[in-house]
């Protein structure tokens, strides 16, 4: 054999050595968990054979605790590039076969190489993480290491989509980078995301908690709101992820993917004309709403299980991406809490930073009041929706279905938040308050010297409803730019969109604004 052909044979054996990651009884173990592998999650990730690999024979530099004498190809973690229906992103994933994928400086080198060839070419970055943390014997190597990804995430916020699938362990300062991209998703059963874990909880505050409930994908999808999808399982994850790709554009500078729309955008809604509820306190479904009014009914929602009086995600209008935001009569009557807010916010932050315009669908009485959100800091909470809705600079249609109160009217992308089109059913209450609350503030007086208090605020109240509590009072002023029937809706908001896909609008010249944190 030619000395040529050695060392091709040579590549191809250290190929197939660093394929192999931490070994194949190591390879068992994570299966035998319910867990793929580094590279059999990339490659049900991407497009078949699309997978260019990056760094395989990167090894790390320790030598403290002899970590000289341990050393794998690759070194826990698989970068590269590739395509997601024929659209370049780039992509690591950590490999727990090799020391339980914990993070080392060259780890951390091969993941902020594939971060800072994402930004040049202007493409998604997608990270599935699995690892057991920061490799210890390389002390605060690798904490530089988990700095240097973050600031990369920092400076890419905004400019490239990304995002994290949490398959595994990701404790301690691996937990900052997913928390630093867009959107996080983790798997029921086998991830989990803590700063500290149970035994140091156990020690510092005497709480005994399982890894699953201090940090398992139930407790993040549902309490904290750190996930924004919870899998099934891996194979789940992953599907999220293409789905979630499919709405989203390359970089800030483009559009999303446009698709052919086969739901014809006059088609009527005759439902609509009477999903309002004869009594304003009595709830219906924003999701058959949402459902009625897309392409095909297909909808991506974001943060299902957290903060449910809103709702957040993704459709399509005519084939083109939208983000809507909806407030949930269902649940706690569509109030805006804390979390509602802090969840709407950072949606349509998203939504703007990335060119996807937002629909807006309006029901909402109020913020919840009482001690517990007044000391939670929901007027901080607050602020950032309307921050949020305010700084926007994307294409914003807002129909108001029923009711829309006060200081939380104005926070649901109202005419004043530069709302670009704004519509009402016949149905919309757009006043201060209600007129039950108004008319105890304004005839309280005439109520107590009259001989039947009751009848005078009932007529009051009706008197208030007729005056007040119709959309043609914010149409007269030209707040609402028109009143429409319900069953229409899909077209106009169609038509609006089309009308404002030229819009152009710019923030005044800053480094950046002060968000209400």
């Amino acid at each position: 054999m030619s000395s040529q052909l050695e060392k091709v044979q040579e590549l191809i054996e250290l190929r197939t050595k660093a394929r192999l990651g931490g070994g194949e009884k190591a390879i068992e173990k994570q299966h035998e968990r319910g867990k793929y592998t580094a590279r059999e999650r990339i490659a049900q990730l991407l497009d078949e054979g699309s997978f260019e690999e990056l760094d395989m024979f990167v090894q790390h530099r320790c030598t403290n605790f002899g970590q000289d004498k341990k050393t794998f190809l690759g070194d826990g973690v698989v970068t590269g590039y590739g395509t997601i229906d024929g659209r370049l992103v780039y992509v690591f994933a950590q490999d727990f076969t090799v020391f339980g994928g914990s993070l080392s400086e060259t780890m951390a080198l091969k993941i902020c190489k594939v971060m800072d060839m994402a930004m040049k070419m202007g493409a998604p970055v997608i990270g599935l993480n699995d690892s057991g943390g920061a490799r210890i014997q390389e002390g605060i190597n690798a904490l530089a290491g988990y700095a240097e990804i973050f600031q990369r995430n920092i400076l890419a916020s905004g400019v490239i989509p990304q995002i994290s699938a949490i398959l595994g362990p990701c404790a301690g300062g691996a937990v900052y980078s997913p928390a630093l991209t867009d959107f996080t998703i983790m798997a029921k059963g086998i991830s989990y995301m803590f700063l500290t874990g149970p035994k140091v909880v156990k020690t510092v505050t005497g709480e005994d908690v399982t890894q699953e409930d201090l940090g398992g994908a139930d407790v993040h999808s549902k309490k904290s709101g750190v996930c924004h999808f919870a899998a099934e399982d891996g194979e789940d994850a992953i599907k999220i992820i293409r789905k979630l790709f499919s709405y989203i554009p390359q970089n800030n500078l483009e559009e999303p993917p446009l698709v052919e729309c086969t739901d014809p955008i006059d088609r009527l809604e005759d439902s609509l004309n009477e999903i309002i509820p004869d009594s304003p306190t009595r709830p219906y479904d924003m999701y058959e709403v949402i459902g009625a009014i897309i392409d095909n009914g297909e909808f991506l929602e974001v943060q299902a299980d957290y903060a449910k009086n809103i709702i957040v995600g993704f459709a399509r209008f005519n084939g083109q991406t939208v983000g809507i935001v909806a407030n949930q009569p269902k649940y706690l009557a569509g109030v805006l809490d804390s979390n509602a807010s802090r969840k709407g916010a950072r949606f349509v932050r998203f939504c703007d930073a990335f060119n996807i315009p937002l629909v807006t669908l309006v029901d909402v009485p109020g913020f919840l009041p009482g001690t517990g959100q007044e000391y939670n800091g929901v007027i901080l909470h607050g602020a950032k929706l309307l921050y949020a809705y305010g700084e926007a600079t994307v294409p914003k249609v807002t129909v108001t279905l029923r009711k829309s109160y006060g200081g939380s009217h104005i926070v649901m992308s109202c005419k004043q938040l530069r709302g670009d089109m704004n519509y009402a059913w016949p149905t919309a209450e757009i006043a201060v308050m209600g007129g039950a609350g108004a008319v105890e503030v304004l005839y309280a007086k005439e109520a107590k010297a009259s001989e039947n208090p009751a009848k005078v605020l009932a007529d009051r109240e009706a008197e208030y409803n007729k005056l007040f509590c119709n959309p043609y009072n914010a149409a007269r002023y030209g707040y609402i730019d028109d009143v429409i029937e319900p069953r229409n809706t899909r077209f106009r908001v169609i038509r609006a969109l089309q009308q404002l896909a030229t819009k152009k609008v710019t923030n005044p010249a800053k480094k950046h604004g002060n968000i209400p944190l």
